[in-house]
């Protein structure tokens, strides 16, 4: 007889705080090292990036996205269209990165859209907008205001 028993799931937090500090430091470490051998996400910034590209590509009506090569500044993804993209992640009202204009000519576009992305603490995606640069232009002080969201595309959550 094949028969399966739920398993009952135990919160990993439930089991995190009989960690001496020193081995919460290490099963940390331990899990930096899998997820960097998994090719998966290690900070906030890479997290935003990863949730961005996979929505956009998952919605009708987007730009399907990729990632742009590493090292490449102020973009993040490129659109088939060859559109650049620009995106910063924000937790706990704390966003990743800044958006510096170009030394030798400060007017230059740096970006077709800035893809701002919500994340919780679990880091799981809360919401996702999208400015075009002109817009973008209009309001660069949006990390210190956050009513200027207002101004953006909300993609997700759809309103």
């Amino acid at each position: 007889m094949n028969e399966t028993v739920p398993v009952q799931m135990r919160e990993p937090s439930d089991e995190l705080v009989c960690l001496s500090d020193l081995d919460l430091l290490r099963l940390r470490a331990r899990v930096a090292a899998e997820l960097k051998k998994r090719g998966l996400a290690l900070n906030v910034g890479q997290v935003a990036e990863s949730l961005a590209i996979a929505t956009y590509n998952a919605t009708p009506g987007r730009a399907n996205l990729q990632p742009a090569p590493t090292g490449t500044q102020n973009v993040d993804a490129l659109s088939r269209r060859g559109d650049r993209y620009s995106i910063k992640g924000v937790l706990d009202a704390r966003k990743t990165g800044t958006v510096y204009p170009d030394r030798e000519d400060p007017d230059k576009q740096l970006f077709e859209y800035l893809i701002v992305v919500r994340i919780d603490a679990d880091w799981q995606l809360v919401a996702l907008y999208e400015f075009d640069w002109k817009t973008f232009c209009e309001v660069r002080s949006w990390d210190r205001r956050i009513r200027t969201l207002a101004r953006a595309t909300q993609i997700m959550p759809r309103v």
